[in-house]
């Protein structure tokens, strides 16, 4: 079940499905900033899966919003792409797989109820496959650092700013 934030706090939301390909690049992304990066107090991190409306007590309680995902821009395969609160419904009117459908309902209702977070931003890239696979494709995971990247600065933007962990000695990358 969603942990739900404290009010006025900042949720980095990670979607998709892994078991759908490329679908799950936005839960690969908040791992890897999970893994990367030490957030300031006040931004929470959470797998949103498919979970659809059990986000929106979280979301609702929200004061800014950052949504990681695979997301349909008709541009090529890999394309990374930054989304203002203005252009979500056109994008996320585009299914890829059912979580959309039940995210762009949840930003929705949040809307309608006057709920909806005032800062909302998107980090998404374009999927290339979505089937039932175990693993992203080459053209989404070459970008994954890239999403990362793109979170870290729109936090930064919004006045939070991560910092990098220490790398481990043994660690290779």
């Amino acid at each position: 079940m969603p942990m739900t934030c404290e009010t006025g706090r900042t949720l980095v939301v990670g979607l998709g499905n892994p078991l759908m390909a490329d679908d799950g690049v936005g839960l690969a992304a908040l791992e890897r900033l999970r893994e990367e990066y030490d957030v300031p107090a006040g931004v929470e991190l959470e797998d949103g899966g498919t979970w659809g409306m059990m986000l929106l007590p979280s979301i609702e309680e929200a004061k800014e919003l950052l949504l990681l995902d695979a997301v349909r821009t008709a541009s090529p395969s890999g394309t990374l792409s930054l989304l203002g609160r203005d252009q979500l419904p056109l994008y996320f009117s585009h299914k890829i797989s059912p979580h959309q459908i039940d995210m762009r309902e949840v930003l929705a209702v949040a809307d309608l109820r006057g709920k909806l977070p005032p800062r909302l931003a998107v980090v998404g890239v374009e999927p290339e496959v979505v089937e039932m696979r175990h693993s992203l494709s080459p053209s989404v995971e070459c970008r994954v650092d890239d999403m990362v990247a793109a979170a870290v600065r729109q936090l930064a933007a919004w006045g939070h700013h991560c910092v990098l962990k220490q790398a481990e000695a043994s660690c290779t990358r």
